[in-house]
């Protein structure tokens, strides 16, 4: 559960490696009484919000699906979506739910072939196309003018309190 453990626990070190290593995420999460599930949602919140000013999230894409054991819905996906907003993600605008998934997939976990296996891989596709399209560009399309006045408000302080 999050702050469970120590930020130093070694599955905690992990996420936020490959945080900082990703260029894009695929975030799925079982629909369950309406939402995304609550331990989905224990990882989300393992991520830290800033380093400084910046969201270890920013500028990152991210592809968002859903698995239900009913009818289609898309609740997860669409907190999903508003926590990719939230975290300055980059969120695709194609997403893929999945209803009756106990019906899509075989005996050995590999699902079967059909529409919903074709959207998925769409989502992939389009994913990776975006990551492509925003490489190199994060410090761009993160930057912010409310940051910036910030940040020079910090060091005209800072400039301020030495010369006294």
């Amino acid at each position: 559960m999050p702050e469970d453990a120590d930020t130093e626990h070694p599955k905690v070190k992990e996420l936020h490696e490959l945080l900082a290593w990703s260029e894009g995420m695929v975030w799925c999460s079982p629909e369950r009484h309406g939402s995304m599930s609550s331990i989905f949602k224990s990882q989300i919140d393992w991520i830290p919000l800033a380093g400084g000013a910046i969201r270890a999230t920013q500028g990152k894409t991210l592809a968002l699906m859903q698995v239900s054991g009913g009818s289609q819905s898309f609740n997860s996906l669409n907190q999903m979506r508003i926590l990719g907003r939230w975290m300055r993600m980059i969120t695709i605008p194609n997403q893929s739910s999945i209803p009756k998934a106990f019906l899509e997939f075989e005996e050995d976990g590999r699902m079967k072939p059909s529409a919903f296996y074709d959207r998925i891989v769409d989502v992939m596709e389009e994913l990776f196309k975006f990551t492509l399209l925003t490489r190199g560009q994060s410090k761009y399309l993160t930057d912010r003018y409310s940051e910036r006045k910030e940040s020079a408000e910090e060091l005209s302080k800072r400039v301020n309190q030495r010369s006294l």
